[in-house]
């Protein structure tokens, strides 16, 4: 079968000797290359990815080349094979370059000197005739011997990938993860490639699936189709598919009968790998990371609302008065009840549109439960939530991520209920924004002698990953919800918070708005006159109407990259 190029048609290719290896990362593969190619006369940098290089070696490349503003002209890789020298000077730098633990320069000389250039066949083939040459003794003899055959091995295991569609950096985190056993499990299941792989998805699994020859109805072709489309459904917000919608798409992608796919199915819920749940009389099939997830959250909810909160005994009136007296803003009765509710339960929602006074109200429970000395720990799900939490505050804000001191290496949290976080009360805002699974590791992390306070407006952002967890905690009746309506007069001045009330009861904006407002509706119809009008907006009219920088102060939001209305044509033109 042809082999596949994973370059792309625009790419271009370069051979030549590698005469330094000026980086290699061994966990990721990536490699930057001083190479003396042919027809250039000086030598040029390659970059890209390759699971072992060696000064000496013979190098092809393909790729695009690429200006970097610090390093200057170099090719940028994605695809890099190396075969091993022929010239005795080649031969002598490559075993010199310390492919070999124990050999460098001056034993690869003495190797090169004794046998010349038929040195690696007798590595390979009589390395017992290696002891010859002055100070190789057997202990250093198979140290060669090993070595020469990894690398062997490795470059099999490259060779295979590349010949079916796979690119460099791809294969090597192949063959970091599966090793010696890169090709078998290829062979005999690429689709694990898929969940195994970053960067490889059911596409490109299923490409090499049909080079190595593995039928379009096979089981585990299903069953990577099946996954697939639950992964994909992740995407959209969904925790699980009803069957028969699963079923259906699962059929349109892989171009097979609808048995090959229930069979699939059946067999993947029989054997764990996936759970299916009668909900509402609707067969649901769930991921099971997803459904334990799902379980968990509502399991540590049940556990922190059943209990009284932990603080030290408070006089509700008396705090609001100490409150108002300390931050010189008088509570409205909305926000005097919401605050005793926040004050006497466990776990307590903070929701409401823009405002309704939602930073007020958590800033007054704050100042209250520092001052009886209860631990607070701030967090939100992006750096800048987590900056405006802090300023708003005046308390330190981290992002989930950092509180619960993510591990970059592996990706998880330090924090969890074997190590759970230090203190009494955890506050997160934006809670719109949290998925399933981030949710559920906070709620771990989060001590059960304490309390929780969720803010966010279900009207805000969306969570990018699965699941609507503060929507479903509200719906749910059984986590107290306090639900601000009140637009405050300060807020209610401003237009862009009066016209996002207005759309959240399902009203048009008012259009027409005086000169001071902060909201405006320009009206145009046709691409160019937007350009032109948006760039007159940043150049002159915002500026000058409201002091602001048109570089640092104002930014545009767009909501698609394509198109000549999208962030690829604006930002140049705006440049």
């Amino acid at each position: 079968m042809k082999a596949l190029s994973a370059a792309g048609p625009n790419s271009e290719k370069l051979s030549g000797l590698v005469e330094r290896v000026t980086f290699f990362n061994e966990d990721s593969g990536f490699c930057v290359l001083r190479v003396k190619a042919s027809g250039h006369r000086e030598l040029v940098t390659v970059v890209g990815s390759a699971a072992a290089v060696s000064a000496g070696e013979w190098l092809t490349a393909e790729g695009t080349w690429v200006r970097d503003k610090e390093h200057g002209l170099q090719l940028k890789a994605v695809v890099l094979r190396t075969v091993p020298p022929t010239t005795p000077e080649g031969i002598e730098r490559y075993l010199g370059s310390g492919m070999v633990k124990g050999i460098g320069p001056v034993f690869a000389r003495r190797m090169v000197a004794e046998f010349g250039t038929k040195i690696l066949s007798i590595i390979e083939h009589s390395s017992g005739e290696l002891e010859t040459v002055e100070g190789i003794g057997p202990k250093r003899r198979r140290r060669i011997k090993q070595a020469w055959e990894d690398g062997k091995r490795v470059r099999e295991i490259m060779l295979f990938l590349h010949g079916h569609g796979v690119s460099t950096s791809k294969a090597v985190r192949i063959h970091k993860k599966y090793g010696d056993q890169a090709i078998e499990t290829v062979r005999s299941n690429p689709y694990v490639l898929a969940k195994d792989i970053y960067g490889i998805g059911f596409k490109t699994a299923d490409q090499i699936a049909q080079n190595v020859g593995i039928p379009k109805d096979s089981f585990n072709r299903a069953s990577a189709g099946i996954d697939h489309v639950l992964l994909e459904a992740t995407t959209e917000g969904h925790c699980a598919l009803p069957a028969a919608q699963l079923t259906a798409s699962a059929v349109a992608l892989l171009d097979v009968g609808e048995e090959i796919v229930e069979q699939a199915l059946s067999r993947m819920i029989t054997g764990g790998s996936l759970v299916l749940e009668m909900i509402r009389d609707e067969s649901l099939i769930f991921l099971p990371h997803l459904r334990k997830a799902e379980q968990s959250i509502a399991a540590k909810i049940r556990a922190l609302v059943e209990a009284p909160p932990a603080y030290p005994p408070i006089d509700l009136d008396k705090a609001v008065q100490w409150c108002e007296a300390k931050t010189g803003k008088t509570l409205a009765p909305s926000q005097r009840e919401a605050l005793r509710t926040a004050l006497t339960s466990r776990v307590v929602i903070i929701t409401g549109g823009p405002g309704v006074g939602k930073t007020t109200l958590v800033n007054s429970i704050l100042n209250i439960l520092r001052a009886k000395g209860v631990k607070c720990l701030l967090c939100a799900p992006t750096g800048r939530a987590a900056k405006r939490l802090s300023e708003a505050t005046g308390m330190e804000a981290k992002t989930i991520h950092r509180l619960l001191e993510v591990q970059p290496a592996t990706g998880q949290f330090a924090r969890n209920e074997a190590n759970p976080l230090d203190c009494d009360l955890a506050v997160m805002d934006e809670a719109s924004m949290v998925d399933v699974l981030l949710m559920n590791s906070i709620l771990k992390a989060v001590p059960l002698r304490a309390s929780l306070l969720l803010v966010g407006d279900v009207d805000q952002l969306q969570s990018v990953g699965p699941g609507s967890v503060l929507k479903d905690l509200i719906d749910c009746g059984v986590v107290p919800v306090v639900r601000l309506t009140e637009v405050f007069r300060q807020a209610a001045g401003s237009q862009i918070i009066v016209t996002a009330h207005r759309i959240r009861r399902g009203l048009m904006p008012e259009l027409i708005q005086e000169a001071e407002s902060d909201f405006h509706f320009v009206a145009r119809d046709e691409p160019e006159q937007i350009i032109s009008t948006l760039e007159d907006l940043v150049q002159n009219r915002i500026p000058r109407r409201f002091h602001l920088d048109p570089i640092r102060d104002v930014q545009i939001l767009c909501p698609m990259n394509r198109g000549s209305l999208g962030v690829r044509e604006l930002n140049p033109r705006l440049q």
